[in-house]
C-alpha cells in the first residue's frame, strides 16, 4: 500500500503542476492577442510557447486522469460485472498496456537525450527554441503514466483478492 500511495502522491503532484501551467499559457495567449491587435506587433514566440505548454499540461495530467478514473471507458458491460470481474479485466488490460508504455518511455528518453546532445531546435518559428525540454516532459509524462499503471495493477490485484486497496497487504 505504501507503494501505491507513493505513486499516487507523485501522480497528484504532477497533475497539479500541469494544472498550474494553465496560468502561463493564458498569460502568453492574452499577451499575444494584445500585442497583435493593440500594438500591431505579433510575437515570435507565442505559438511555440502555447503548444509546448499545452503539451506539458496533457503529459503531466494523463497519469492523474487515470488515477481519478477520468479516462474514457465504456460502462455498458462493466456496470453489470462484479468488482472482482472488473478488476480482472482491468488487470489484463493494464498488463497488456505496460510493455507498450515501457517501450514509449525508453524511446522518448532516447529521443530527449539525442535532442539535448544535438541542441535540436523546433524549426517552427523565427524564435526556434531548443526542443529537448518538450521531449523531456513527454518522457516524464509517460514515466508517470507507467507508474500509475503499476499502481492500478496493484489495486486490481487487491480487489481480486477480496480486499479494497485501502485495506493494504503485500504491496
Amino acid at each position: 500500500m505504501k507503494l501505491i500511495h507513493a505513486i499516487e502522491r507523485l501522480t497528484r503532484l504532477a497533475g497539479g503542476l500541469g494544472a498550474m501551467l494553465t496560468f502561463p499559457l493564458i498569460a502568453a495567449l492574452v499577451y499575444e492577442v494584445f500585442s497583435r491587435y493593440v500594438l500591431g506587433r505579433p510575437t515570435l514566440w507565442a505559438f511555440e510557447v502555447s503548444y509546448m505548454v499545452m503539451g506539458a499540461i496533457f503529459m503531466l495530467g494523463m497519469a492523474n486522469a487515470l488515477r481519478l478514473g477520468q479516462h474514457v471507458s465504456v460502462d455498458l458491460l462493466t456496470l453489470r460485472w462484479s468488482d472482482r470481474t472488473n478488476a480482472a479485466v482491468r488487470l489484463v488490460g493494464y498488463l497488456l498496456f505496460l510493455p507498450v508504455l515501457g517501450w514509449l518511455v525508453w524511446e522518448l528518453g532516447q529521443y530527449a537525450l539525442e535532442a539535448f546532445a544535438s541542441n535540436e531546435r523546433s524549426g517552427r518559428s523565427a524564435w526556434n527554441p531548443v526542443i529537448w525540454p518538450v521531449f523531456l516532459t513527454w518522457w516524464a509524462g509517460f514515466v508517470l503514466l507507467a507508474l500509475q499503471v503499476v499502481a492500478e495493477i496493484l489495486k486490481a490485484i487487491h480487489i481480486m483478492q477480496g480486499r479494497t486497496p485501502e485495506q493494504g497487504g503485500a504491496a
